[in-house]
């Protein structure tokens, strides 16, 4: 079942400035973006378009693997633009039934809500036009569709170092996590500033110089979205190394960090 609101008027669409959401689909080949976010993807280094698959990977198999322990309800803040497979195809295949809420402040994600509404029969998507900044509007949405009285998948997927720590970040996600029942998880990707701080400082430049702000941070800043979790193995690594059912065949060097924790 889908539901949703995709045939409502579209919000107006601000084509003279970059959106993050744009500038991955850009990264990851895509073709709904425009051409102030083409300009901030192409002055990137090359790693960028790694790091935006290599986020995308990691996000297939923690979804895959948290559908096959049974877990069948998914909130998925900073969904992005559209990309096959989508976290609820991924999820939906192992558990038809399952139930998911789309999140993202992008108006042009809207646009293609209709492709994230395509469920399986059995199981529900549901879509809302929000930003991770207002996490009492989002939650109050998402009870609507999921039931928090039982366990709930929390993913923010390469998002939370689009919100600067005089945004409150930690206590963005905290609020989050907080309102999750025990058994739930906690899914987060994030970009490092001190993998490579090079190649951090020159993404991070870039990016402001399209209007985006950008907050990386060390492996201790990102550990703290996981306070009192329960990391799941192989802990909090990079985005390459984190792989539950078998090692990867050749695992890449990942200026992103990501982990996966059970809310106890």
């Amino acid at each position: 079942m889908a539901t949703g609101t995709p045939d409502l008027p579209f919000p107006r669409i601000d084509t003279s400035k970059a959106h993050p959401a744009r500038v991955y689909d850009w990264l990851l080949g895509g073709k709904d973006n425009y051409p102030v976010d083409e300009a901030v993807g192409r002055a990137l280094p090359a790693e960028a378009h790694d790091a935006a698959r290599q986020n995308r990977a990691f996000m297939n198999r923690a979804a895959a693997w948290l559908a096959a322990q049974g877990l069948d309800q998914f909130l998925d803040i900073g969904t992005g633009i559209p990309t096959e497979p989508n976290l609820h195809q991924i999820v939906q295949r192992a558990v038809p039934a399952a139930r998911i809420v789309y999140t993202d402040n992008d108006p042009i994600v809207l646009r293609h809500a209709e492709a994230l509404l395509i469920s399986h029969p059995e199981g529900t998507t549901d879509y809302i036009q929000a930003d991770v900044r207002r996490p009492d509007e989002i939650l109050e949405h998402a009870r609507e569709i999921l039931d928090f009285k039982r366990p709930v998948v929390l993913s923010l997927i390469a998002l939370m170092h689009f919100v600067p720590d005089d945004q409150d970040a930690h206590g963005i996600v905290r609020g989050l996590v907080d309102a999750l029942p025990s058994g739930s998880y906690l899914v987060l990707s994030h970009a490092a500033s001190d993998l490579f701080p090079e190649l951090a400082e020159q993404v991070t430049a870039e990016y402001a110089k399209g209007g985006i702000r950008l907050g990386f941070r060390t492996r201790p800043e990102v550990a703290r979205f996981f306070d009192g979790l329960e990391l799941v193995e192989p802990g909090l690594v990079t985005a390459t190394e984190w792989a539950r059912e078998a090692p990867l065949p050749q695992q890449e060097e990942s200026g992103i960090y990501a982990a996966v924790a059970r809310v106890p």
